[in-house]
């Protein structure tokens, strides 16, 4: 049993060991301007999301390392708090990892998370986002925040973001990318 409390915290570890590694874009990961990628996964209710089901909001796409880990607590615990001004501005929050759907049940069911947690357990959507990396054998994903406008066109990156700060951050921005273009 002592086996399986260790390996979150692991896999927290080798996160923060990997982030000057995760930094670096490669060639065809999505960049600002582009569609987002397309992708069809279920959250912790058993339904189904794809970016159509978004079109015509503001689209959070985070995606995080695994669930019950510290940081991603802070991170999904954030944007729940942050979650009802971000619906003010137009926008959806939307959370991906690894993990399956029932981790993301009970992960959302233990700090009331009101927004969908998709599992891509079959490790295709964090590839085609370039955020999949692995350490010593663990897949996860990277830390990172997609910002999707109502046409699904990605607007802005966030690379190795600050689980406090992430939701606040995406905040502003759409904010201000809205007050530019009024």
């Amino acid at each position: 049993m002592r086996r399986f409390s260790i390996v979150p915290a692991l896999i927290c570890l080798l996160g923060f060991l990997a982030m000057p590694v995760s930094a670096a874009v490669k060639l065809g990961d999505p960049q600002v301007g582009q569609v987002a990628p397309a992708f069809h996964l279920q959250d912790q209710n058993g339904h189904w999301h794809s970016p159509a089901d978004y079109k015509g909001q503001w689209l959070v796409l985070y995606f995080y390392p695994k669930d019950f880990t510290p940081g991603c607590t802070t991170e999904v615990c954030t944007f729940r708090d942050n979650v009802a001004k971000l619906r003010q501005q137009g926008a959806v929050v939307v959370g991906v990892s690894l993990d399956d759907v029932k981790s993301h049940e009970e992960f959302a069911a233990k700090y009331h998370v009101p927004f969908p947690l998709l599992s891509d357990a079959n490790r295709q959507v964090a590839t085609s986002y370039g955020v999949l990396t692995s350490a010593v054998g663990i897949h996860f994903a990277k830390r990172t925040t997609f910002l999707i406008d109502p046409n699904g066109k990605i607007v802005k990156i966030y690379r190795d973001v600050d689980p406090e700060k992430n939701s606040a951050d995406v905040l502003t921005d759409i904010a201000a990318m809205k007050k530019a273009t009024h």
